[in-house]
């Protein structure tokens, strides 16, 4: 599946022009607020009808405005979920999750009903009214009502905006099965780095209405440079692992990357199981010899391959571990006492403390093995 967008339009005095393409399981729009992301998704559902430009998915054209085609939003076969969950009060869960079936012809139906309430963990929730639910519970329902209408794409303008970080631990193992268990392709909307690098594939970073970088997850969120000034110290490399073995004695997990091993806080998942880990640049440490002595437990050799001028007395490092790409932040004084330059070797040195709940996605949990 694929999305293409290249469309232009003016709100007021916001003027957005975007494109991009993206044929990843779950694109990101990323930007600070008042970047466009909102109004870009809006135009992709048809909520708006851009003054120009086209938009497909995959294949199936939507707009385009120099043929003069516009297809309606109730015929783009597009499931919404917004910040907010938009139930019915006076629904059950099942009465609210049959509403979404009722815009497809049942020709065109592909989800079943018992498969999405398994894929999102709500069978449980199936007999009470909204209002019985937690903020997380009413997001799951209301994705389950947009898959149940059987969308072609799946537009989720930040579903977890108005919960708080425990509801967002919840639900957050529930989007990433959804984007790995179903050919649904996602575009979802969020100016947090943490979700964006837990949960998508691709990225398209916005700013001023503007695309200014789109790409691989891991790719584009190594450009610090282009992060919202409040989210840059959140900024790192993005790196896809697996687990090699569960350490019971001090509990912690051993993952497998092309760096080498990682240790972190022990994850309830078995052996084998996929894991995405965020390191920020500001939680790296640089040596030029092999440390010893130190209470750091994860050191990953590698070979100096950027130095970019960072904010203030910081500079920023690329550091190429066998093939993964690491960043760190130091101070240009560090970089001068260490005499650090492209082509040096050294050790990227990160604490195993650093690996929080934000910095680790390894999906629903299991019965750990060891």
């Amino acid at each position: 599946m694929s999305v293409h967008v290249d469309i232009g339009h003016r709100l007021g005095d916001f003027a957005i022009e975007a494109r991009f393409d993206s044929a990843g399981r779950l694109t990101a729009l990323f930007g600070p607020s008042g970047s466009g992301k909102t109004t870009l998704i809006n135009l992709i559902a048809g909520l708006i009808r851009p003054e120009k430009g086209c938009i497909e998915v995959d294949g199936r054209v939507l707009v385009d405005t120099a043929k003069d085609v516009f297809v309606p939003k109730h015929r783009r076969r597009i499931g919404m979920v917004f910040q907010d969950a938009r139930l019915f009060p006076h629904m059950s869960v099942a009465g609210n999750l049959r509403y979404g079936r009722w815009f497809t012809p049942p020709a065109e139906r592909y989800a079943e009903m018992d498969s999405v309430v398994e894929l999102l963990g709500i069978g449980p929730l199936l007999n009470r009214r909204p209002a019985k639910l937690s903020g997380g519970e009413k997001q799951r329902v209301a994705i389950g009502r947009a898959l149940l209408a059987s969308p072609k794409l799946l537009l989720m303008d930040e579903p977890l905006a108005s919960l708080d970080e425990a509801r967002k631990a919840e639900i957050l193992p529930y989007i990433e099965r959804l984007r790995d268990e179903t050919k649904i392709p996602i575009v979802y909307v969020s100016h947090s780095v943490a979700e964006v690098a837990r949960l998508a594939s691709d990225v398209v970073m916005l700013a001023q209405g503007k695309v200014v970088a789109t790409g691989p997850t891991e790719a584009v969120m190594q450009r610090l440079d282009l992060l919202p000034a409040e989210e840059r110290g959140e900024g790192g490399a993005v790196l896809d692992t697996r687990v090699l073995r569960h350490d019971e004695v001090f509990g912690m997990t051993v993952l497998g990357s092309a760096g080498g091993e990682i240790r972190v806080p022990r994850l309830a998942v078995k052996t084998g199981a996929p894991v995405r880990i965020r390191i920020r640049a500001r939680d790296v440490m640089i040596a030029t010899e092999k440390p010893t002595g130190l209470s750091a437990l994860n050191i990953l050799p590698g070979t100096i391959v950027a130095i970019r001028p960072g904010e203030g007395p910081a500079v920023e490092l690329g550091i190429d571990c066998n093939g993964a790409t690491v960043l760190a932040r130091i101070t240009e004084q560090s970089r001068h006492a260490l005499k650090l330059r492209l082509g040096g070797k050294v050790f990227a040195v990160v604490k195993t403390v650093s690996f929080d709940g934000a910095n680790t996605g390894a999906g629903l949990p299991f019965e750990v093995d060891g």
